[in-house]
C-alpha cells in the first residue's frame, strides 16, 4: 500500500518514519515533507504545487493528515467526496481545536471535567471581568484566544496588568488577527501537565477511542520551566506520575464523556485526538483538545509503539479500530528539541548541521522539524530545528541517552533544555 502524509514538521517526519517501518507499506509520500522525510527509506517528498487529491487517486494512497490547518479547512470532506480514504476528523469535529469557545461548550455539555470559564466577545466586558477578578482574588487567570494561534494564544496572567495587557493585545491590537477577537477567560489550574494522544474512529454509534501511552511536553523555553512558551522544547513518554489512579480518572472523567459527545454530535471523526491534561492529586482536568497528534509528543510516543502504525491508520479509516490491539514497548523515551538561538523570538537560519557518528551509537532517532538539504548537507531553516528521540529501559537511562545523542549534533547557535523529563 501507498500512504500520503500531509505536513512538513517533526511530527510528520515521525509519522512517515513509523509508517515506512510497516512491511505492508510500499511507499510513503510526504507533502511537502522536509529534509528528514527525504532521507527516510521508502519515503519520497512531493512538490507543494501537486494536486493532492489527483495524486492520491493516481497512487491509490491512504492519506494521513499531520497538522490542524488542513483539517479545519475541510480537507477530509474533499477527499471523502472523491471516495479517497483519509485519516482525520471532518471540519465540524475540527472545531474542537479551531475554536476554544466551541470546545468549552462541548466539554460543559457532556460533562468533561475542565476549568470554569467565560467567553467574551466584547473588549470592555472582558476587561471588567479581569479587574473584578483581581480585586477579589490573588490568583492567576488564564486568557485564551478563541482561534488557531500556533501556540501563541494562551496567557497565564499572574497580575491585573498582565491580564489587561493580554486582553488588549488579543482583542484591541489584534496581534493574532481574527483568532483573538473572541476570548475565553478561565480559572487557573495548578498541577502538572500531561498529554494523551489517541486514535479515534467514530462515524456511527459503534465508534471508539483508543488512547496511547501518556506523554509530557515541556513548553517553556529554559530549564526549570522558565521563560516564554514555545511550540515545545521536548517530550517524554510515558509520564511517571500518570499512575493507575490517574489513568482510571482520565477514563471516566475525560475520555468516556468525550466519546459520548463525539457520537451524539454526529461527527465523522476518523483520525487522532490529543487530550491536553492537568494532573493534581490523582485527578485529571482537560485543558484542551487538539484534533491531530501532538508535536513534539509524537516524536516520543511513536518509538514506543510496537503495533503496526499503518495497520492502525487503516483500522481508523475503515471503522475497525475497536478490534485493533495496541501494543507498547516497555521502557521510556526522552526527546529533547534543539532550537536556533533566539527562539521563540527572532532567530537566524541557514547554518550547516553536523551529525557525528556517535549519534548512531546512542540508538537515538533524529527527527527533523526545521532543516533542508543542499548538496547532501543539512542546513537550519526554522526555530525548532530537530529532536533526538532516545529510548531507555527507564526514564533516567532515556535522558542519559538523549544527552549523549545531542552531544553528537551541532549547528551555530544551537541550544536545548537540559532538564527534559526531570520535572
Amino acid at each position: 500500500m501507498n500512504i500520503l502524509v500531509i505536513g512538513s514538521g517533526g511530527r510528520e517526519h515521525a509519522i512517515a518514519w513509523k509508517l515506512a517501518l510497516s512491511p505492508r507499506v510500499e511507499r510513503v509520500f510526504a507533502a511537502p515533507g522536509n529534509a528528514g522525510t527525504a532521507m527516510e527509506k521508502k519515503c519520497v517528498n512531493i512538490a507543494p504545487d501537486v494536486n493532492l487529491i489527483e495524486f492520491a487517486k493516481k497512487k491509490e494512497c491512504l492519506t494521513v493528515v499531520g497538522p490542524e490547518a488542513p483539517l479545519v479547512q475541510g480537507i477530509v470532506e474533499r477527499f471523502r467526496e472523491q471516495g479517497l480514504p483519509i485519516v482525520g476528523p471532518d471540519k465540524n469535529a475540527a472545531q474542537l481545536e479551531a475554536s476554544k469557545a466551541f470546545s468549552k461548550r462541548f466539554m460543559e455539555k457532556y460533562g468533561v471535567r475542565c476549568a470554569k470559564s467565560r467567553t467574551f466577545f466584547d473588549f470592555d466586558e472582558a476587561n471588567r471581568s479581569v479587574k473584578q477578578h483581581f480585586s477579589t482574588r490573588n490568583v492567576p487567570l488564564v486568557i485564551k484566544a478563541d482561534g488557531l494561534a500556533a501556540g501563541k494564544g494562551v496567557v497565564v496572567a499572574e497580575t491585573l496588568i498582565e491580564a489587561e495587557n493580554a486582553v488588549s493585545s488579543f482583542m484591541k491590537d489584534e496581534i493574532l488577527g481574527n483568532a483573538g477577537k473572541t476570548l475565553i477567560i478561565e480559572d487557573f489550574l495548578d498541577g502538572k501537565e500531561a498529554s494523551i494522544l489517541a486514535a479515534v474512529s467514530i462515524n456511527d454509534e459503534n465508534g471508539c477511542i483508543a488512547p496511547f501511552v501518556s506523554a509530557r511536553d515541556h513548553k517553556r523555553r529554559f530549564d526549570g520551566g522558565m521563560g516564554p512558551n514555545t511550540g515545545g522544547m521536548g517530550a517524554i513518554a510515558p509520564v511517571p506520575d500518570f499512575s493507575p489512579c490517574v489513568q482510571a480518572d482520565f477514563q471516566t472523567s475525560i475520555l468516556e464523556p468525550t466519546l459520548k459527545g463525539l457520537k451524539q454530535e454526529g461527527f465523522d471523526y476518523r483520525g487522532f485526538l490529543f487530550f491536553g491534561l492537568m494532573l493534581k492529586d490523582d485527578t485529571c482536568f482537560l485543558l484542551e483538545y487538539n484534533v491531530r497528534l501532538g508535536d513534539p509528543e509524537t516524536q516520543a510516543v511513536l518509538p514506543l509503539m510496537e503495533s503496526d502504525f499503518a495497520a492502525l491508520c487503516l483500522a481508523i479509516s475503515d471503522g475497525t479500530l475497536g478490534n485493533f490491539r495496541l501494543l507498547w514497548k516497555k521502557g521510556a523515551v526522552c526527546a529533547p528539541v534543539a532550537v536556533s538561538d533566539g527562539y521563540p523570538g527572532k532567530y537566524h537560519t541557514g547554518f550547516p548541521i553536523t551529525i557525528r557518528a556517535k549519534l548512531a551509537q546512542t540508538g537515538a532517532k533524529l527527527f527533523i522539524a526545521g532543516a533542508d538539504i543542499r548538496d547532501g548537507k543539512l542546513f537550519t531553516t526554522g526555530g525548532r530545528v530537530l529532536a533526538v528521540s532516545a529510548y531507555g529501559a527507564d526514564l533516567a537511562l532515556a535522558r542519559q541517552n538523549a544527552a549523549d545523542a545531542l552531544s553528537a549534533v551541532a549547528f551555530d547557535g544551537m541550544d536545548f533544555r537540559r532538564d527534559i523529563g526531570s520535572e
